[in-house]
C-alpha cells in the first residue's frame, strides 16, 4: 500500500474546526456546523466576487412514487419567497393559500373529469384573490439588487443545486436572503408556475435526446428510480399536484444536514465561516427519512427498445456500472476514454470518425450516486442500418478486450485527465462545481484529489481483464428510428386566468435589503497596453499575457481574414482533419498530438481564422512543430476527400431533420433573407467535382499570409527564442471580403412545418447602425425589460399569464461599426396560447412600462456587476480584438459604467422610443402546420411558408 499524496488534517481555529487536505493547491477548507451543515470555502482572487452553490442531496430519485416531478417543481417554487419575502399581507394570503392547498387535494383525489374541472375553476378563482397579496419575483429582485449573476437552479437524479455569483461585499445580504428562503417554503402563485412546468414538460417532448435517454434509463434500471422517475415527472402526476406533498418533501429533505454551502472567491476564511454560522447555524438539524435501498438484478441479456422521431436515426448502447468512485466505474471511465478521448485519438475517434465509417460515434461513462452506466452512441450513414452501426462500434469494444490499443494510451489518458482537471480548477466556478459534485456523491475532498493517482495505478492488464468481464451480451440498446413519435404526451392547458403581479409593491424584507448599504466595490478598468506585452519577430506581431494560475499554455495564430474573404476556408480546415503527411498517417498525427497532450483547434469566423494549440507549456514547441509539419506537408488524397464529401452531404441532410438547427436556419432567413453567410456555402455539385488539392493548397500556403501570434503562458522570453524558426516570410495578400446584404425587416412571417408539440416564435427587427454611446442604455434596458427572472417580459409572460417556459426580448448591439443592431423577441409556447402570447408581447412593446423601483434595481445591478467584474487570462487579449472592430482601444466598460451611473428612466425611455418602438419586425415560426393559429399569424404580417431548401440554401 503506497502512501496517499493527499490526506486530511483537522484544524481548530477559535470556535471552528475544519478539514484541509495536504498538497491541495486550492487550500479548500471544509467546516461542519453543529446542525450538520457542511461549508466548503476556498479563495480565488480573479475578481472581487464569490461563486456560491447550495447543493441539496435530493432530487427526482426521492420523489414519492405517486408524485413524480415533485423535486423539480419544488425547485421552481423555491424562487417564490416566504412569509416575509414576496408578500404584501401574509395573514390574508396564507388563509387563501391554505384553501387552495385543500382544493388541490380534492382535485387529486377525484377521478371524475368534470369534478376536476369544477375544482380547478375554484382554484383559479382563489388564486386570483391570493395574487392580490403576492409580489412576483421578489427573490430575484432581492438577489439582482446585490449585483448577482448566473441566478439559477437545476434538479437531477440525486441533487437540487441553487446557484448565484455575487460581489464579495454582498455576502452577508446574500446569506440573509438564502437563510430566509431555506427556512420556509411558501407555495404562492402555484397554479401559474404549474403551467410553466407544463410548458417545460411539453418542450421536453420535442427534445429528441430526452426521448432516447428516457427509454435507455427505463431499460437499464427497471426498478431503481434512476430509470423509473424522470426529473420532469409523469404527465398524470403533473396534472394532479399536491401542495401538501411538496411541503412534506421540503420539511424532510431541505434540512441543514442534507445540504451544503460552497463559497469560492475573494473572501476571508474566518469572516466567512462566522457569517455562515450566524445565519445558517440556527436552522435546526432534522433526521432524514429512512430509505429502502433498491438493488437491481444483473442484466444477463441484450434488451432492445425502439423509439421514433423526425430526426436522423441513431443507436445507443449502454451497460450498467457500479456507483461513482468504485473501481468498476473508474475502469469503465478509462475504457470510455480509450474509445473516445474528446475526439482526439480514441479507437472510435480514429477507426470510425477519422475514417468516416459512420456519420459519428462516441463513448462515454456516467457515474451516479448509486449505479451509473457506460454508453456508446452511433449515427449511421444513410446507406447503413442501425445494426451495422451497432456492429461497427462493438468491434472497437472487442479491440479493447483483446488489448489492441497502444501501450502509451493509458499514460496519455491520465495526463489528459490531469490537464483537464487543472483547467477546471483554475476558475472559481470550476472549483466550486467540483466541490458541490463531490458533496452530492457523498465523497470526501481527499478522495476526489486522490482519484487521479488511483486512475494512474491501473495497468493495461487490469483494463483488458475488466473489459472481458464487463462487456458481454448484457447491455441495453435503443434504436432511434426516423418516423412519427408515438410516445408524445402533451399536458393540456387547464385554462387559467392571468394573475395580478403587483410590479411596484415591495415587502418589508426587500425594503430592508435595499436600504442596507454596503461599502461599494470600486471598479477596476484594465490598461490593455500595460497587461499585454508585445514584440515582433520576422514582421509578425507577438502578444503575451502571463498565466498566473498553472502550467497550461496556449498559442494562437490569428489571421485577419475569414469566410467573407474566402468562402471555402472553413471547409478547407475540415478536409485537413482527415489527411496526413508523408511522415504521419492521419491516425498517427492524432496520436502524436495526444501523446504530448496538445490539442489543436481551427476556428473560422467571417473575418478571422484562428488556429490554436493548448497544453502543458513544456510541450508547446513540439505542438507547433507538429502543426506546421501537418499543414505544410499535407498529402492530398482524393479517395479520402470523396468520403469526406459524402459525410458532409449526409451531415447536411441530418441537420435538416433537427428542430433546433431548423429554427436557427429559419431565424437567420427571417433576419437576413435568402442570401447570407449562412446560405452561401459550397454546393453539392462543387464539392463533388472539386479536386482535393484545391483545399490542401490553401492549408500549405496559409502561413505565407499576414497573421499575428498570441501566447498565453508563463515564459515569454523562452517562447520568443523558439517561435522564430516557425515563421516564414510573408508573401501573399489578403483577398477582398464579400459584402453580404443586411435587408430591412418589413413585417413578413416565415413558417416552417415540423412535427412537434410546441410552437416556437422569434421576431427579429433591424435597428439603427451600432452606436457605442448607447451601450450603457442597452445594458440596463435588457436587464430591466427583456432578459432575466425579474424582467418585465418574464413577469408578464411567465409569472402572470403562464404563456411559456422561456421568453425574452433582447436588444443586441452589433459587434462591428457601420452595421445595424437587432432586436429579437422569443417565445416557445403551446399552439393554443400563441394568440395571447402575440397580443401580450405586442402590448408590452407598444409602450415601455414604467416601474421606478424595478428600473433602479436594474440600474444598480448593472453597476455592481461591472464594478465587481475583472478581465483576466486570455480575455485580456481577445477583448482588444473585439473592441478594435468598434474602433475602441481602451477598456470600454469604463464608458458604460459612467453612462449607467447617470442614467435615468427617461434616458432609457427615450432610447426605447428612438431605437426600438418604430422598428418593423419579421417573424419566424416553427411548429405543426395543423396547429397554427392563422388569426394570430395574420396580425404579424404577410405569411409565407418556406422550405428547408429555402432556409438552408441547399
Amino acid at each position: 500500500m503506497t502512501d496517499k499524496k493527499y490526506s486530511e488534517t483537522i484544524h481548530k481555529d477559535g470556535n471552528y474546526e475544519y478539514i484541509t487536505v495536504s498538497n491541495d493547491e486550492n487550500n479548500v477548507r471544509i467546516y461542519t456546523l453543529k446542525n450538520g451543515l457542511k461549508i466548503f470555502i476556498a479563495q480565488n482572487f480573479d475578481a472581487p466576487r464569490i461563486q456560491t452553490y447550495i447543493p441539496v442531496r435530493t432530487g427526482s430519485n426521492n420523489d414519492p412514487a405517486d408524485n413524480t416531478g415533485l423535486a423539480h417543481y419544488l425547485e421552481h417554487m423555491m424562487f417564490k419567497g416566504t412569509s416575509k419575502l414576496g408578500t404584501q399581507d401574509w395573514e390574508k394570503e396564507n388563509e387563501l393559500l391554505s384553501r387552495i392547498s385543500d382544493l388541490f387535494e380534492e382535485h387529486k383525489a377525484t377521478a371524475d373529469p368534470e369534478k376536476k374541472k369544477t375544482i380547478y375553476r375554484k382554484i383559479d378563482e382563489l388564486s386570483q384573490e391570493a395574487s392580490q397579496y403576492a409580489i412576483a419575483n421578489e427573490y430575484d429582485k432581492a438577489i439582482s439588487s446585490l449585483g448577482a449573476t448566473g441566478t439559477n437552479a437545476h434538479t437531477w437524479f440525486d441533487e437540487t443545486v441553487y446557484k448565484n455569483n455575487i460581489p464579495n461585499n454582498e455576502l452577508e445580504k446574500w446569506l440573509k436572503i438564502e437563510k430566509e428562503r431555506f427556512s420556509e417554503l411558501v407555495l404562492r402563485l402555484f397554479h401559474t408556475e404549474l403551467e410553466s412546468v407544463y410548458e417545460e414538460f411539453n418542450r421536453a417532448q420535442d427534445n429528441d435526446s430526452r426521448l432516447v435517454q428516457y427509454e435507455l434509463m427505463d431499460a437499464l434500471f427497471p426498478n431503481h428510480p434512476n430509470g423509473q422517475q424522470t426529473t420532469l415527472g409523469k404527465a398524470e402526476h403533473l396534472k394532479n399536484p399536491s401542495m401538501k406533498a411538496i411541503h412534506k418533501y421540503f420539511d424532510e429533505y431541505y434540512v441543514p444536514n442534507n445540504y451544503a454551502m460552497v463559497l469560492v472567491g475573494d473572501l476571508d476564511f474566518d469572516d466567512t465561516i462566522k457569517l455562515v454560522d450566524q445565519y445558517f447555524g440556527t436552522i435546526p438539524y432534522r433526521e432524514l427519512p429512512k430509505k429502502t435501498a433498491v438493488t437491481e438484478k444483473p442484466i444477463t441479456e441484450i434488451i432492445e427498445r425502439t423509439v421514433k422521431s423526425p430526426t436522423t436515426p441513431r443507436v445507443q448502447l449502454a451497460w450498467r456500472t457500479e456507483s461513482y468512485g468504485t473501481k468498476e466505474a473508474m475502469l469503465a471511465d478509462i475504457v470510455a476514454n480509450i474509445l473516445s478521448n474528446r475526439g482526439e485519438a480514441g479507437l472510435i475517434d480514429l477507426n470510425i470518425n477519422q475514417t468516416q465509417k459512420l456519420l459519428w460515434g462516441q463513448a462515454f461513462s456516467v457515474g451516479l450516486k448509486q449505479y451509473g452506466y457506460f454508453s456508446i452512441v452511433a449515427v449511421p450513414k444513410e446507406t447503413q442500418t442501425l445494426d451495422e452501426a451497432k456492429n461497427l462500434v462493438l468491434e472497437q469494444v472487442e479491440l479493447v478486450k483483446k488489448g489492441n490499443f497502444p501501450d502509451w494510451t493509458l499514460k496519455a489518458i491520465i495526463n489528459d485527465f490531469k490537464v483537464q482537471r487543472m483547467k477546471g480548477l483554475e476558475t472559481a466556478d470550476g472549483l466550486a462545481t467540483n466541490l458541490y459534485d463531490t458533496y452530492i456523491k457523498g465523497r470526501t475532498w481527499e478522495q476526489e484529489l486522490n482519484e487521479m493517482d488511483e486512475y494512474a495505478a491501473f495497468t493495461k492488464d487490469e483494463v483488458v481483464n475488466f473489459a472481458n468481464q464487463f462487456f458481454k451480451d448484457n447491455y441495453v440498446i435503443v434504436k432511434k428510428e426516423k418516423g412519427t413519435n408515438d410516445k408524445l404526451i402533451r399536458v393540456e392547458n387547464p385554462g387559467i386566468t392571468p394573475v395580478k403581479i403587483n410590479r411596484e409593491a415591495q415587502s418589508e424584507f426587500l425594503r430592508e435589503i435595499l436600504a442596507e448599504k454596503t461599502e461599494d466595490i470600486q471598479p477596476e478598468f484594465i490598461d490593455y497596453q500595460k497587461e499585454i506585452l508585445t514584440d515582433s519577430i520576422k514582421d509578425k506581431k507577438l502578444s503575451f499575457v502571463k498565466n498566473k494560475s498553472n502550467d497550461i499554455a496556449q498559442v494562437h495564430f490569428i489571421f485577419p481574414f475569414g469566410s467573407d474573404h474566402d468562402r471555402d476556408l472553413g471547409i478547407s480546415t475540415q478536409v485537413l482533419q482527415y489527411l496526413g503527411t508523408e511522415k504521419f498517417s492521419p491516425d498517427d498525427l492524432k496520436k502524436e498530438f495526444f501523446k504530448i497532450g496538445i490539442t489543436n483547434d481551427f476556428k473560422t469566423a467571417n473575418d478571422q481564422l484562428t488556429i490554436s494549440l493548448a497544453g502543458l507549456e513544456e510541450n508547446i514547441p513540439k505542438g507547433i512543430e507538429l502543426l506546421q509539419h501537418w499543414m505544410k506537408e499535407v498529402q492530398p488524397d482524393q479517395e479520402i476527400y470523396n468520403q469526406f464529401v459524402e459525410t458532409v452531404l449526409e451531415n447536411r441532410a441530418a441537420v435538416k431533420k433537427d428542430k433546433a438547427r431548423i429554427m436557427t436556419a429559419l431565424t437567420n432567413y427571417t433576419k437576413l433573407g435568402s442570401f447570407s453567410r449562412f446560405t452561401d456555402i459550397i454546393s453539392k455539385e462543387e464539392l463533388e467535382s472539386t479536386n482535393v488539392e484545391v483545399f490542401t493548397e490553401r492549408m500549405k500556403n496559409l502561413f505565407r499570409f499576414p497573421y499575428q501570434i498570441f501566447f498565453y503562458g508563463r515564459n515569454f522570453e523562452s517562447f520568443k527564442e523558439y517561435i522564430g524558426k516557425y515563421i516564414e516570410t510573408e508573401s501573399l495578400a489578403i483577398p477582398e471580403p464579400k459584402k453580404y446584404p443586411e435587408p430591412e425587416t418589413t413585417g413578413n412571417v416565415y413558417f416552417t412545418n415540423y412535427d412537434m408539440v410546441q410552437m416556437e416564435m422569434s421576431r427579429i427587427g433591424k435597428g439603427q447602425m451600432v452606436d457605442t454611446g448607447n451601450f450603457g442604455k442597452i445594458n440596463v434596458f435588457n436587464e430591466y425589460f427583456g432578459r432575466g427572472l425579474s424582467s418585465i417580459v418574464f413577469q408578464e409572460i411567465r409569472e402572470s399569464k403562464s404563456l411559456a417556459y422561456s421568453a425574452y426580448v433582447s436588444y443586441a448591439a452589433n459587434s462591428e461599426l457601420h452595421h445595424p443592431d437587432y432586436i429579437t423577441t422569443y417565445i416557445g409556447t403551446q399552439p393554443d396560447k400563441l394568440q395571447i402570447a402575440v397580443d401580450t408581447l405586442t402590448e408590452l412593446m407598444n409602450e415601455l412600462p414604467e416601474v421606478p423601483a424595478q428600473f433602479e434595481n436594474a440600474r444598480n445591478a448593472a453597476l455592481k456587476q461591472i464594478a465587481s467584474a475583472r478581465v483576466t487570462r486570455t480575455n485580456i487579449f481577445f477583448n482588444t480584438l473585439r473592441l478594435k472592430k468598434l474602433n475602441i482601444y481602451h477598456d470600454f466598460r469604463k464608458d458604460i459604467y459612467q453612462q449607467i451611473e447617470k442614467l435615468t428612466f427617461e434616458d432609457v425611455k427615450e432610447f426605447y422610443n428612438n431605437y426600438i418602438k418604430s422598428v418593423h419586425f419579421n417573424t419566424a415560426i416553427i411548429g405543426k402546420k395543423e396547429n397554427l393559429n392563422m388569426n394570430a399569424v395574420s396580425q404579424m404580417g404577410t405569411f409565407k411558408e418556406v422550405t428547408l431548401k429555402d432556409i438552408f440554401g441547399h
